[in-house]
């Protein structure tokens, strides 16, 4: 599967220990399928960091990744999706036992929802049918460093 990292920075040898915690998905090296989005979000940290945006592409072995590590696939916007992103932006992780993470995204279309949950201001069930008005986009946290040396490979990298 061909894969897509926005940033500012060339990332041949991805660390998954470099993330920043209260994501989505917790620590780890965030990747998505959606070419548009990785340029997306390339463009967002190059404005803030007064840099280049760039984007690197991968070939991940998601075979091999789904066969030999600890995988968890998030098909929709759903209670237990809500509940993983809530506890992973307070800093719970407590499912840290994947290696690889692999759902929507807790973007702009969907964060208000989140943090109104979150914050007590609309019950379970509201939030729920906000999000399901909505397709998730999708991102895959790598959270193990072995996933990344096994079945996360460079291909290139360009400029937006």
């Amino acid at each position: 599967m061909r894969v897509y990292h926005g940033g500012t920075d060339i990332v041949k040898n991805p660390n998954v220990t470099k993330g920043r915690g209260g994501l989505d998905f917790g620590i780890g090296f965030y990747i998505t399928d959606i070419k548009q989005q990785a340029e997306s979000w390339a463009d967002r940290m190059a404005r803030i960091r007064l840099a280049d945006g760039l984007v690197n592409i991968y070939e991940f072995d998601e075979r091999t990744a789904k066969d030999q590590y600890s995988y968890k696939k998030f098909e929709e916007y759903d209670v237990e999706w809500l509940n993983f992103i809530v506890a992973n932006r307070r800093g719970d992780n407590f499912m840290e036992n994947y290696d690889v993470i692999d759902g929507g995204v807790a973007n702009d279309r969907v964060i208000d929802t989140v943090e109104a949950y979150m914050s007590n201001m609309m019950p379970l069930e509201i939030a729920l049918k906000n999000l399901s008005e909505h397709r998730p986009n999708n991102q895959l946290c790598i959270r193990s460093q072995k996933v990344v040396e096994e079945c996360l490979h460079f291909v290139e990298s360009y400029k937006i």
